[in-house]
């Protein structure tokens, strides 16, 4: 598919570029480093985002150019639409009346768009702009290698992973020759947040419980924690990762209410736990080892239901050789965690 992608930049003018709702460090630094490259190429081209760019990524390259709308209101060549899962995610109206190019590394990617461009091989879809890059012809600018960079380290978790691979390692290399600096990236994106992170942060890592095996951990950030803070949206951000940390956990469960009795779950595991299965089941999706979904109910089925997922993937992992599971309708021989937040 990569070919057809080719064709047709070189054979068109006109472009936008999208991706999902509240952007991330892939989303934001492949849609941005795709918009250096097609400038490179004397299109015509703009970043439409239905969310505004969070404090992290304010620092990327173009990232002042990015026009917070809720609609695609003009009419484009092509919309190159960047790690979704499927056309609903961006949230903007009339996207389906465009040509829409689907450019995602998630194998549980719908395939939505008129050309759908899925490598599920690649780190991050910022791997995949830089090979588009190579094979446009196009040099890979200052520009462009910060972007892409930002990329690759906010989706490999600064290349601790399970996504990372040889090649991702040779994609960053070249992008340092191309002059990026890591360590002043590294501090844009994981060193400047604000004082209410750190609050948010003491109070929801205090919610954090484990399973009695010990192996499954899950914490949950309230609406109020959030209100009584002063935090954003974006602040809890990484806090999945913390109980990952632990030798014990494979795997850990985030809970972000975002409404009354509206969770947005973030999954994380080790080694063979499958969590991208289970984020399936909630009409979600993702990687093995790290994938996310939206939960509505009261926190006690969140909890029961979610959390009961991870401890059934972690005792039956691995089953068949393969990390794929047949995972349980209803977990009732898991006796619901008891712990309250």
């Amino acid at each position: 598919m990569l070919s057809q992608v080719v064709e047709l930049i070189e054979s068109k003018r006109r472009f936008a570029i999208t991706s999902h709702i509240r952007p991330d460090g892939d989303s934001l630094g492949s849609s941005l480093g795709l918009y250096w490259l097609l400038r490179a190429l004397d299109k015509e081209v703009e970043v439409v985002m239905r969310d505004a760019v969070p404090h992290a990524y304010q620092k990327l390259p173009g990232s002042e150019h990015v026009r917070v709308t809720p609609r695609i209101d003009r009419q484009y060549d092509a919309v190159f639409v960047i790690e979704c899962s499927d056309i609903t995610r961006p949230g903007v109206i009339d996207l389906e009346r465009q040509f829409v190019v689907n450019i995602d590394h998630h194998s549980t990617t719908a395939l939505f768009g008129d050309i759908n461009w899925i490598d599920s091989t690649a780190s991050a879809v910022g791997e995949m702009i830089y090979n588009l890059c190579k094979a446009l012809g196009v040099r890979v600018t200052k520009e462009i290698a910060e972007c892409v960079y930002t990329a690759l380290i906010t989706d490999t978790g600064s290349f601790h992973y399970s996504n990372t691979s040889e090649r991702t390692f040779k994609v960053a290399s070249e992008l340092v020759r191309a002059g990026v600096k890591p360590a002043k990236v590294s501090q844009a994106v994981f060193s400047s947040y604000p004082w209410s992170k750190i609050e948010l942060m003491s109070e929801v890592l205090a919610t954090v419980r484990r399973d009695q095996s010990g192996r499954v951990a899950w914490l949950v950030q309230t609406l109020d924690m959030q209100e009584r803070t002063g935090a954003s949206d974006e602040d809890g951000d990484g806090f999945v990762n913390y109980p990952m940390s632990c030798g014990d956990v494979e795997a850990c469960a985030f809970f972000k209410e975002t409404a009354p009795g509206v969770y947005r779950v973030s999954l994380r595991s080790k080694c063979d736990v499958n969590v991208a299965r289970i984020a399936e089941r909630f009409r979600g999706g993702g990687h093995r080892n790290a994938a996310g979904c939206t939960f509505n109910g009261t926190w006690d089925e969140a909890e029961r239901e979610v959390v009961g997922q991870l401890v059934y993937a972690v005792e039956h992992r691995g089953e068949n050789g393969t990390g794929a599971l047949q995972l349980p309708q209803q977990p009732e021989s898991i006796p619901a965690p008891s712990a309250r937040h």
